[in-house]
């Protein structure tokens, strides 16, 4: 707003240049959904690391498939992701609790996380606290030390009171700063007893005699939980509204691919879950790595099963066969894992190094991790698969393992789609997301022609930033993108209802995905 002058002298106004920079969005942040050893569930949990994994969820575990996918996401070049621990409780006759209890004399507590591991908690009591402060009852405050008998992890929390109301009040304090335990019931009317001291070298966290400790005893002890089913862990009743299973990832700020390890007995995922989430990729504007079948054995099988696959998304692609890996945790047998971990993970190292515009597929896209492949493929093989969608992984000297296709499941010559190949669908969809958020500073501003301006300087300006970083085809910027936002595209109509159209268009590349070269003999030459 102009400065309103009431005195002779100078004055300053700062200008608004119009410049909103507008920043692309990660490309490669992948999501993996199943069973875990351990972790928080229903929640989407960031992690940087295979490390993070095994701290947070218990690393790689026989109940489960996720923790092979994930090992085979950092192993091959993967970055950032996201994780959701779902738990299937037992059920029936018998059934154990989904998280282990135990009584620490009159106070009631359970592990934070449902799962066996909480079986092996250890809890201690002391009293040596601070003085009591005005107003707090005798023998109120008290020291609690817990123990993670399988990590070895130990948490204490001194000073804590049993009085409602107290800032160090229990149930608070553990229920915001404890990773272990929670506490259970209510407030009890009488602070836990003191633990007994060990005897001079005794370790307190044994069983001693007399009890240096709070131990689970069989009738607190939880179990693994059963096997995953769609409808009571990935999508139950209002799973949506409630954020859960499938849609925990709506609590997720951003991810790009999405992988459901298999769940099933047979080493599969129902192929209604698949088609729930590929709409839900659709919306997310994410990509679904779709995993072959276990039945899947040959050429043949893939050819016919396609179609029967679950989804014909854009936004879906599915990778043939499955890899033939060690287990680590059965003296490092050969057995068959499914590519999804591996295939994203070469998604991320190729946007790192390439860019999300060039295909993940080819000599440099080679599998770490991966001696082997569960069906050897030629070249005539190869070529019945992919012109129906199917990307096939191959084995070829001298590169070993690698990814020999980038097609999505709209990639069958069929469709005849323009969503045809990964990277143009991944490219497509960092635009839409980037300039999604990067223009949300329009809304509510003045709907006319300065408005118009700014909002073709600043896509103009990103779209140009990746015209020069080789992400579209044509050798001038008018040859590669335009972005229009003029009174063609909103007429006054629009502008009455409140709407401001953008157009932004763009040329992609396209995948060199055959190579002819044409060779031919010189006629022999007559010199004069």
């Amino acid at each position: 707003m102009p400065t309103s002058p009431t005195y002779p002298g100078v004055y300053i106004e700062e200008i608004p240049s119009g410049v909103r920079t507008i920043t692309g969005v990660a490309t490669s942040i992948a999501a993996f959904i199943g069973r875990a050893h351990r972790g928080p569930t229903n929640e989407p949990i960031t992690i940087n690391s295979f490390g993070d994994f095994e701290r947070i969820f218990g690393g790689l575990w026989v109940g489960s498939s996720l923790g092979f996918a994930v090992r085979d996401f950092y192993l091959n070049g993967g970055g950032q992701a996201i994780i959701v621990r779902l738990y299937h409780a037992e059920s029936g006759t018998g059934a154990k609790p989904a998280q282990a209890e135990l009584t620490a004399d009159s106070l009631g507590l359970e592990a934070a996380d449902p799962g066996v591991w909480g079986n092996k908690l250890r809890v201690r009591v002391d009293h040596t606290t601070r003085p009591l402060q005005s107003g707090e009852a005798a023998d109120s405050l008290f020291n609690l030390t817990i123990r993670d008998g399988e990590t070895g992890a130990i948490e204490s929390f001194r000073n804590l009171s049993i009085t409602a109301g107290h800032p160090r009040q229990i149930d608070k304090v553990l229920l915001n700063e404890s990773q272990l335990v929670r506490m259970t019931g209510n407030l009890p009317a009488a602070r836990p007893a003191k633990s007994n001291d060990p005897a001079a070298g005794n370790d307190p966290w044994e069983d001693n005699q007399p009890a240096t400790n709070y131990k689970v005893v069989a009738a607190g002890e939880a179990s693994d939980g059963a096997a995953l089913t769609k409808a009571d862990d990935f999508t139950p009743a209002n799973a949506e509204t409630n954020k859960n299973g499938l849609y925990a990832l709506a609590k997720a700020d951003l991810f790009n691919l999405l992988c459901v390890p298999p769940y099933l007995a047979g080493g599969n995922v129902d192929t209604s879950l698949i088609s729930e989430a590929a709409l839900y990729c659709e919306r997310r504007r994410a990509m679904l790595l779709v995993d072959p079948p276990s039945e899947w054995t040959t050429k043949d099988q893939a050819k016919s099963g396609i179609a029967g696959l679950g989804t014909t998304s854009k936004n879906a692609t599915l990778y043939f066969p499955r890899l033939r890996q060690p287990n680590a945790l059965k003296e490092n047998q050969l057995e068959e894992f499914v590519p999804c971990g591996a295939v994203a993970g070469i998604f991320a190292r190729t946007d790192a190094q390439r860019g999300v515009w060039k295909a993940p597929a080819g000599l440099e896209a080679t599998l770490v991790g991966v001696p082997g492949l569960s069906v050897p493929l030629n070249d005539p093989e190869n070529g019945e698969l992919n012109p129906l969608g199917i990307n096939c992984l191959r084995v070829m000297a001298p590169a070993g393992p690698l990814v020999w296709g980038a097609r999505t499941l709209q990639g069958d010559d069929r469709f005849a789609s323009e969503w045809k190949y990964v990277p143009v669908r991944r490219l497509a969809l960092f635009i839409e997301e980037s300039l999604y958020r990067g223009t949300q500073w329009v809304v509510f501003e003045p709907n006319d022609a300065p408005l118009w301006a700014q909002i073709r300087l600043n896509i103009g300006a990103f779209m140009h930033n990746l015209f020069r970083q080789g992400a579209f085809q044509g050798q001038t910027p008018q040859e590669a993108y335009f972005v229009k936002c003029d009174k063609e595209t909103t007429t006054q109509a629009d502008i009455n209802l409140g709407i401001v159209n953008i157009v932004v268009g763009f040329a992609p590349l396209k995948p060199a995905e055959f190579v002819i070269i044409k060779l031919q003999q010189m006629a022999g030459q007559i010199q004069a």
